[in-house]
Order: structure tokens, then sequence, then C-alpha cells
């Protein structure tokens, strides 16, 4: 059974930071492009931060850029998201995806495999 399994998120004051997971199991995505998506409440589920096969060229959300970064380590078939200087807007539902045959980027509409999501709330 594939599985992505997301962790790390929780309670967080503003301008705090979290390092969120997502660790895959199941096959391996060491070959496929990588992303992380957020649902704040009440609204859409929208793109934050993808990144290739390999671990280059991260792309980021206007919204979290400069305050975000992801990463991956294959070995560990573990995509992370570092947060820096939260703010009460990020609050949401963050998923990790992968795009199955995709290399270079991760969108939305191209995810194959969802995490179950992990909650982040961030507190004025």
């Amino acid at each position: 059974q594939v599985q992505l399994v997301e962790s790390g998120g929780g309670l967080v004051q503003a301008g705090g930071s979290l390092r969120l997971s997502c660790v895959a199991s199941g096959r391996s995505f060491r070959r496929d492009a990588m992303g992380w998506f957020r649902q704040p409440p009440g609204k859409e589920r929208e793109f934050v931060a993808d990144i290739n096969w390999s671990g280059g060229r991260p792309s980021y959300a206007d919204s979290v850029k400069g305050r975000s970064t992801i990463s991956r380590d294959n070995a560990k078939e573990t995509l992370y998201l570092q947060m820096n200087s939260l703010k009460p807007e990020d609050t949401a539902v963050y998923f990790c995806g992968a795009c199955t045959g995709r290399t270079f980027s991760c969108p939305e509409h191209e995810v194959d495999y969802w995490g179950q999501g992990t909650q982040v709330t961030v507190s004025s």
C-alpha cells in the first residue's frame, strides 16, 4: 500500500517555526517531483512549494517565499518543509503530494498521491 504520511504540524505562535516531514512508503518517489500544498479553513487547497526529483529547482508560492524552504532526502524517502516567521494566515492543513512521471515540477492537478495532511495553526 502506497502511503505518504505527514508529521510536524501543531500550534505555534506568530513568528515561530515548524518543520513538516512527509515519509513515503510502499513505493519510491525518488525519481518524481514532489510538493507541499495547504488548505486554509473554508478555502480551496493551494500550492505551497515543489521540488524536482533530485532536490533542486525549488519553487514557492509568493505567500511563503522567503520564509519557507522545501527539501528532500531521497535515501530516507522523506520530503520536508521548513517554515519560519509563521503568520496567522499560514493556518491550514498541509498536504504533501507526489507527481509520478514528472521530474521537475509538481502542480496540484498533476498530483497522483496525497498524504492525509497535518494541521498547522498559527496564533496571533
